[in-house]
């Protein structure tokens, strides 16, 4: 009995050590697939980690070289074809812990979104030491420019009634805001106190947004216009346009070998060549003199047309002599014809510049004027004829900077008595006017311009306003300055895709964020 009775605690403990171990072993399995599973997992984490590393040192790169598309290297040319068509790279830095021990490495591929765009496009791979796991980030970094807004004002804005403000809308002092927006309007002041010609009385407080006499005053002035009106924001710096002008010099210089040196110099700003190039041209004479430049053709087919400007005619006695147009109101003698804009999409010109569309614009290009060396010596860009782009879908960028005024001659739009099939008057671009303003012709010829009272004779603005001063298209009534009718709108492509080397507002960030999915 006993023996047969120790046979079957046997077995029974034969078996339950069995199932034991066949426990154990399944344990085991899920345990070691748990942590193989952490493991890679973290693994994996650490290559978004390394990718998102590199997303912020090119972060921190722009930061301190804007534009800067080599992560610090010259003469690259970008990748042809493949995944990176357009990238610049690769270029690899490797990953430390805290603890100065390599886990990882991140390879940048790096492109501008458009030509001499503020706007850096970068694709980071993230990779773990052992080379099993990838991770890769397409980041967008940058800065917003002056063409991030519709209207930007170093002073006092007034939208009428009858004004839209179209765009991001901003004023350093204050908006009076009577008419609809369609985008934030923002101010940098909490209060201020407006001028007669600008809203106001010179002695009442208002709030740095606010309406007086348009729709629902009372309602939008208590809710901030349903929160985009927003007051106090910080200031947008004017002075920095300075700075931004002798970059786009530099720039300028640096686009051709016979002045590249002097964009090295420590002069480089107050320097004067007398070479002209694709990208720069020297002053029309060494005696600065408001009637004398050059004229700017930009063709359809990307390149541009030059004229020397020795007069413009400006005795005008009458109403009927604004029957001129630009052809006759200005002495020009061409000086070359189909030059090639050059690859930085910026032009530099050391004196005042008359500017049209032959008929339209393809293409991207900047074209800043100014006389850097001299204080007193401010330049102008005067709008003389239609400025078109060919497209309005962000292929084609005008950037117009102006050291003084930007102006619409009298001669630009068409004639009064011409058809309303020879309207609208169009302007497309993004304008600054570093201390001046951008106008339509007050003072510029010393007397009134006959407005045009049929509402389909009006002019149509698409781009960006950036004025030191006083900004307006509209007349003030009777016989005044400027068009009674205009639809302005904002071109909504510049916010991330600014005209080449356009100057920036603010510091740089990441704007956009996506992991891209691939197949191992």
């Amino acid at each position: 009995m006993t023996t047969k009775s120790n046979g079957h605690v046997l077995t029974w403990v034969m078996g339950f050590l069995a199932a034991i171990s066949v426990i154990l072993i399944a344990t085991v399995s899920v345990l070691d697939l748990v942590l193989s599973d952490s493991i890679r997992t973290n693994e994996n984490q650490v290559a978004l980690n390394i990718a998102d590393a590199g997303a912020n040192y090119y972060l921190w790169h722009l930061s301190h070289s804007g534009a800067d598309f080599q992560d610090g290297n010259t003469g690259g040319v970008p990748i042809v074809g493949g995944e990176f068509n357009g990238f610049f790279g690769p270029y690899e830095h490797e990953y430390k812990d805290d603890n100065s021990i390599i886990i990882g490495k991140y390879t940048l591929y790096i492109r501008p979104k458009s030509v001499g765009s503020t706007v850096a496009v970068v694709r980071v791979i993230g990779e773990t030491d052992n080379g099993k796991f990838r991770r890769t980030l397409e980041v967008e970094i940058g800065a917003p420019s002056f063409a991030s807004y519709g209207v930007v004002g170093d002073v006092a804005l007034w939208f009428g009634n009858t004004e839209a403000a179209n765009g991001p809308t901003h004023s350093n002092v204050g908006i009076r805001m009577d008419g609809p927006n369609v985008g934030d309007v923002t101010s940098s002041n909490a209060t201020y106190i407006p001028p007669s010609s600008l809203g106001g009385n010179g002695t009442t407080v208002r709030p740095g947004v606010w309406c007086n006499a348009g729709i629902d005053c009372a309602s939008r002035n208590s809710t901030r216009n349903n929160g985009s009106w927003r007051y106090p924001v910080p200031a947008v710096d004017f002075n920095a346009i300075t700075g931004e002008l002798c970059g786009i010099k530099k720039t300028a210089f640096l686009s051709n070998a016979s002045t590249s040196a002097l964009a090295a110099s420590p002069t480089a700003c107050n320097n004067v060549s007398a070479s002209r190039t694709n990208a720069y041209i020297p002053r029309n004479m060494a005696a600065f003199s408001t009637t004398r430049g050059y004229l700017i053709e930009l063709n359809s087919n990307g390149r541009y047309n030059l004229y020397s400007v020795a007069n413009e005619v400006y005795n005008y006695t009458s109403n009927t002599n604004y029957t001129f147009q630009w052809a006759t109101a200005l002495t020009e003698t061409l000086i070359q014809s189909n030059i090639v804009i050059p690859a930085s999409g910026v032009i530099f010109v050391e004196d005042n510049v008359w500017i049209r569309t032959n008929p339209v614009f393809s293409g991207r290009v900047t074209v800043a004027s100014g006389r850097l060396a001299s204080a007193t010596e401010q330049t102008s860009v005067i709008i003389a004829d239609d400025i078109k782009y060919s497209t309005k879908n962000g292929q084609d960028a005008i950037g117009i900077i102006a050291e003084n005024n930007i102006i619409v001659a009298p001669y630009a739009p068409p004639r009064p008595n011409d058809p309303v099939s020879s309207y609208p008057f169009e302007i497309d671009g993004a304008l600054i006017a570093k201390d001046g303003s951008v106008r339509f012709t007050q003072s510029y010829l010393g007397r009134d311009v006959p407005y045009w009272s049929d509402p389909n004779k009006k002019l149509l603005y698409y781009g960006s306003i950036a004025s030191r001063n006083v900004w307006t298209w509209l007349v003030s009534g009777g016989d005044s300055d400027g068009f009674l009718h205009n639809d302005t709108t904002y071109d909504y492509n510049l916010l991330f895709a600014p005209p080449p080397s356009f100057p920036i507002t603010s510091t740089y960030d990441i704007l956009k964020w996506r992991e891209i999915l691939v197949t191992p």
